[in-house]
């Protein structure tokens, strides 16, 4: 039996702003289809691991590789999704001219655009304010909003840093369940979180301390692992508290 091959690879990487190590020899394989996490609080080095995998930064040693490929790659870009941490929004456009911008940048014009621009809007129950100025929206706004245009090429691979903070838990359990829509489709999923009751909703984690990988595993395997009750606990153990 062939295994198939993991969609991401990370092979010892490292990286270093000047003297300060923001990620410490971080190997790990990532498979197709699945949700997976990545948990540690800010400054742990999150952010900087996911830039390195949509080719926004570049490791001081080692590589990553997606699909196979050798990340910064362009010819990729097309089947990777990418919603940053900060919104990447223009305030004085609405926030249909926001997509319409995004689409144009991934060649999706006419029907087939409008289509999924509706799409995209009702997965995250933004239908309504399509026209409104991103200006007035609010930040958990901006982050559905963000989210929309990261979905919006319909991506292979979607990279989520810290998707649903400012999001109410209501719309939170909805985008959830986009999210495990997705996955049923086929979609990998890799998510960034702080919030440990998110991390409990990936098929596997990879705990991030001080640019360190400390553990990986499904929150299952980390509890009973660690004889804790909860991922929080877990991590604590894993942590060396």
């Amino acid at each position: 039996m062939t295994l198939n091959k993991p969609i991401i690879t990370i092979d010892n990487v490292s990286k270093s702003f000047g003297k300060h190590e923001v990620l410490k020899d971080i190997n790990l394989e990532i498979q197709r289809g699945e949700i997976f996490g990545f948990l540690g609080p800010s400054g742990a080095g999150k952010t900087t691991l996911v830039k390195e995998l949509v080719g926004l930064d570049t490791p001081t040693q080692g590589e990553n590789l997606i699909f196979g490929e050798k990340m910064p790659s362009l010819s990729l870009m097309e089947r990777v999704g990418y919603m940053a941490q900060a919104d990447a929004l223009y305030g004085e456009l609405s926030a249909r001219e926001n997509l319409e911008f995004f689409a144009s940048l991934y060649g999706l014009k006419g029907q087939p655009r409008k289509k999924r621009m509706d799409e995209v809007m009702e997965f995250v129950h933004l239908s309504g304010d399509i026209n409104k100025l991103v200006s007035n929206y609010s930040g958990g706004m901006k982050r559905r909003l963000s989210l929309a245009a990261a979905l919006l090429h319909e991506p292979e691979l979607l990279i989520l840093d810290e998707p649903t903070v400012g999001i109410d838990p209501v719309l939170r359990k909805s985008i959830w369940d986009g999210f495990y829509d997705l996955k049923a489709r086929g979609t990998t999923l890799i998510v960034t979180t702080h919030v440990m009751d998110e991390a409990e909703k990936c098929d596997r984690l990879g705990m991030i301390r001080d640019g360190k990988l400390i553990a990986v595993g499904s929150p299952a395997e980390l509890k009973e692992n660690t004889g804790s009750r909860t991922i929080e606990d877990a991590f604590l153990v894993y942590g060396g508290a």
